[in-house]
């Protein structure tokens, strides 16, 4: 009886500990190591079907090859911009580390590379394999937000973030220099043009559970996130 009695025991814990290692790999899935820009800032980074995306909005103040990328705060220099540029939102620096940097598209196109190596900014493509990855425009957005309401707008409808992305609504900047929106918009850069002015970007919304692409002014500040290369 006391070999039976010990035997299941046994058997138990095995049993437990396997649950145990499964729930952990359940509860990681998809998560890499980190990844450092030419700054030295740390982003994490997660695989969502075959994609691996950065987790956090990109902060890095200079291109690949070390040259500094211009942080415009007055309106009227931002508004007449062709070059690249970036800015924090409101001017404020206490709004990087959560929501990362605001960059105009020039600043995504430029051949020098905003991205950390081995990356690149998302074209509009590769935000619709993501999209349609989670079942669609209309429900991507809710799988990809960031959750609760500390960070986003009440009511952050349908916030799951699922995956890991953890989206964030780092809100934007106008062409003509103004800012607004945080908490309340995400708005991403894709590294797709449209004309000569316009880009494709994708809008998360704190209403709404979809990501949408739309279409964009150059002169815009917004988020960026970056996915791996292939």
């Amino acid at each position: 009886m006391k070999n039976k009695t010990c035997l299941f025991i046994y058997s138990f814990s095995i049993i437990a500990a396997l649950l145990l290692i499964i729930s952990g790999c359940k509860k990681n899935a998809g998560k890499y190591n980190t990844v450092t820009d030419i700054d030295g800032n740390a982003y994490h980074t997660v695989a969502i079907g075959k994609q691996v995306w950065l987790v956090e909005n990109l902060k890095v103040t200079r291109y690949r090859n070390g040259d500094q990328i211009p942080n415009v705060s007055d309106n009227k220099q931002w508004c007449n911009l062709t070059t690249g540029a970036y800015c924090n939102y409101n001017n404020d620096a206490n709004n990087v580390t959560t929501y990362g940097r605001l960059y105009n598209w020039y600043a995504v196109h430029d051949i020098r590379n905003i991205a950390p190596k081995g990356w690149h900014v998302a074209t509009d493509v590769e935000w619709k394999i993501l999209t349609d990855y989670l079942g669609g425009e209309t429900i991507a957005g809710g799988k990809l937000k960031e959750t609760g309401t500390t960070l986003w707008q009440y009511p952050n409808k349908d916030a799951e973030n699922k995956y890991g992305f953890s989206a964030l609504p780092g809100g934007g900047r106008f062409s003509y220099g103004s800012y607004s929106y945080i908490r309340y918009i995400g708005l991403w850069w894709s590294a797709t043009e449209v004309y000569t002015f316009s880009a494709w970007l994708r809008y998360f919304s704190y209403y709404y559970s979809d990501a949408y692409s739309y279409i964009g002014s150059k002169g815009e500040g917004l988020s960026v996130r970056c996915i791996k290369d292939k």
